[in-house]
């Protein structure tokens, strides 16, 4: 990923938290049938040596698990709000028009090699940890325990454990670092005024 140093992230606790907030991951690997990518939601774990791992799951019909070998290497890629920027929204642009379109977003990649888990107790123990941490805002959460232990059996056994230990982590956040105080200024307000979600994320930038 290119990242000039302005926007580059290179925190490891910064990204991980960066993860947790969005979990919803681009799983791209290169098996026997070339290039693919998978969307699954991932967890972080982070051992007693301090390795880092991510964790997730596929279905068992999704047969990823036999066309990419054990140990392979992958890139798992995250991404947070983005934003199209107007050149309109920099007041420098009003003085000397030296402006053009750009985009602000929040992107992490990592890369690793992946195994597959088939362990019954695994998968489980993965499904209660994706379920506990995504119900937990909820009013009433949902637990495991609410739906039938020979439902719960079923569906396990439906799905492949995904562990991928990290070996590199890359973060960029590019969010108007390289302009200007007012032009920044600027972008926050254009933004607000047209209610995107990175608004709000805009006005964390120095």
């Amino acid at each position: 990923m290119y990242a000039p140093k302005h926007f580059e992230v290179k925190d490891q606790a910064e990204l991980l938290e960066f993860i947790k907030a969005f979990p919803f991951a681009s799983l791209v690997t290169n098996g026997t049938e070339g290039l693919n990518a998978d969307h699954i939601p991932m967890l972080v774990r982070v051992d007693a040596e301090n390795k880092v791992f991510l964790q997730g799951h596929i279905a068992k019909a999704n047969t990823l698990w036999q066309k990419v070998v054990s140990k392979a290497d992958v890139l798992v890629i995250f991404q947070g709000d983005n934003a199209y920027i107007s050149p309109n929204w920099y007041p420098s642009k009003q003085r000397d028009g030296k402006a053009v379109p750009t985009w602000n977003y929040q992107a992490v990649h990592v890369k690793g090699s992946i195994e597959f888990i088939y362990e019954v107790e695994w998968k489980l123990a993965l499904l209660e940890k994706l379920t506990n941490t995504h119900e937990q805002t909820q009013s009433a959460p949902w637990s495991m325990s609410d739906a039938p232990q020979e439902y719960i059996d079923r569906l396990q056994a439906a799905v492949v454990g995904v562990e991928i230990e990290v070996t590199d982590i890359q973060g960029k956040f590019k969010l108007s670092q390289n302009q200007s105080d007012e032009n920044k200024s600027g972008v926050r307000e254009g933004l607000t005024k047209t209610k995107h979600p990175m608004a709000q994320l805009i006005q964390k930038v120095n």
